[in-house]
């Protein structure tokens, strides 16, 4: 199972749908989704564990096929304004 997640400010992570990339139709959902996201300008990233770190970290993905098969998250968010 996997979750899309937006950060929202003043609100967090909000919930904006998730499935089991197993499962043809919600895997098909997922996809839609994520490419409904990039179309409004927002940028994906996956979290990373790195433990002993005491860092949080992520990877930035640009397609879903780059999301990795094991991650439970992928976090979207605006991209900076101004240059």
């Amino acid at each position: 199972m996997i979750k899309f997640l937006r950060m929202k400010p003043g609100h967090g992570e909000i919930l904006l749908t998730e499935g089991d990339r197993r499962v043809r139709e919600e895997e098909e959902n997922l996809v839609a989704e994520f490419r409904r996201q990039l179309d409004e300008g927002m940028w994906a990233a996956v979290p990373v564990e790195n433990p002993g770190s005491g860092r949080r970290e992520a990877q930035m993905v640009r397609d879903y096929s780059e999301i990795p098969p094991d991650a439970e998250r992928v976090i979207f968010f605006p991209r900076a304004a101004g240059g």
